[in-house]
């Protein structure tokens, strides 16, 4: 089978967008990779787009306003994992040699839907007491900081760097640098979180162009990022309580992703992961086999993960600073591995990067650990 190339991106300011909808974002973000690209766009045979909460036929109208109705189209749902779902979905097309070219587009606009906390479906749990996710999260804060005695100022370390990194995005959706002092003096969410802690309600979209070698070579055979392993897993059944600070769901995934992509956790120079909460880092990182468990939280202080340390998390400001636009977040932590990988990352840069991975994992369904958990390595 083809290997499967990214060869154009494209993203959208995350942020509030009163004057825009879904579609309008999922356009822009489309015509900006196609541009990137630097290709016509008839040429793209196939489209999916990752989307939550939109409604019907998102991806249509995205195609249509773009000039590109008619070609075949999935829509993609799959909680926070939407976008990044997409992108697989499109890669394996690719790989099996149905098309040559096709885009991913990842669109949400959130702050039309939602104007507070996101809760868990009225069938879990956690939502049947009453339980939003700040508040889940806090609990394995809680429990992570008992385990592994984690500080609170260690944890307020990861909103400080998120948030810088961003301050160097001119795409994200917060441009200020914060202090250890602003996280704590915060407003309280969910005890420990404050608001800092806590991803923003974020409207967005990005989008990727895929290519087989033999479209690559024809038509952007300078620019091409190889998409070395686009891997998912949904949770198992629980069959006893489900540990609060390890993710068993973003291990096995990894795993998957390491394997066919052919390297191992060390061989990552960067990696964007999902940081809905600050603690979702942690848990994440660790899960990835990136750090070992109960270690990330004293890397961050001693600056392990900064843009100038050994393994820079979330360069592009993670969901914490560049914003979480669902559908859009798992398309666009691809976009920064890409612009990384290519050396065009501006202030934010990680010089000699050659392997970037991305984790984006979301929703919960009564009975099973997690809904659904991507890992994307790409290299160049």
């Amino acid at each position: 089978m083809t290997d499967v190339h990214v060869v154009g991106v494209g993203m959208t300011r995350f942020g509030k967008h009163p004057d825009a909808d879904s579609t309008d974002l999922g356009a822009q973000a489309l015509l900006e990779a196609v541009a990137d690209a630097g290709i016509d766009p008839r040429l793209i045979e196939a489209a999916y787009c990752g989307h939550v909460f939109q409604g019907m036929v998102t991806g249509q109208r995205v195609l249509a306003q773009v000039g590109l109705a008619g070609l075949p189209l999935t829509n993609v749902e799959n909680a926070c994992s939407s976008g990044a779902t997409a992108i697989r979905e499109a890669s394996f097309a690719v790989r099996a040699g149905e098309y040559d070219v096709v885009v991913a587009v990842g669109t949400e606009h959130l702050t039309s839907q939602f104007r507070g906390a996101l809760t868990p479906d009225p069938s879990d749990p956690e939502a049947a007491v009453g339980a939003t996710m700040p508040s889940v999260y806090a609990m394995r804060a809680r429990r992570y900081m008992h385990e592994f005695g984690m500080t609170r100022e260690q944890l307020a370390l990861i909103p400080v760097k998120n948030k810088n990194n961003a301050a160097l995005n001119p795409l994200a959706h917060f441009r200020t640098r914060i202090t250890v002092e602003d996280v704590l003096e915060s407003r309280p969410v969910a005890d420990p979180l404050r608001l800092h802690d806590c991803s923003p309600v974020t409207d967005g979209a990005a989008a990727v162009i895929l290519m087989s070698d033999k479209a690559k070579k024809r038509f952007c055979d300078t620019r091409a990022v190889r998409l070395a392993a686009s891997t998912l897993r949904s949770g198992s059944v629980d069959v006893e309580p489900t540990s609060m600070t390890f993710e068993p769901l973003t291990r096995l995934t990894a795993q998957d992703a390491y394997e066919r992509a052919g390297i191992g956790p060390e061989d990552v120079d960067f990696c964007e992961v999902h940081d809905c909460f600050s603690i979702a880092e942690v848990l994440r990182v660790e899960g990835l086999g990136l750090f070992g468990q109960g270690e990330y939280p004293a890397a961050v202080q001693r600056g392990e993960a900064d843009l100038g340390g050994r393994l820079p998390v979330n360069p592009s400001g993670g969901l914490l600073g560049k914003g979480h636009p669902l559908g859009g977040t798992g398309v666009a932590q691809v976009v920064e591995l890409v612009r990384q990988l290519r050396g065009e990352a501006g202030n934010r840069q990680i010089e000699g990067a050659k392997v970037g991975l991305a984790h984006c994992r979301g929703g919960k369904a009564v009975g099973i650990e997690g809904a659904a958990c991507t890992v994307q390595v790409l290299t160049r």
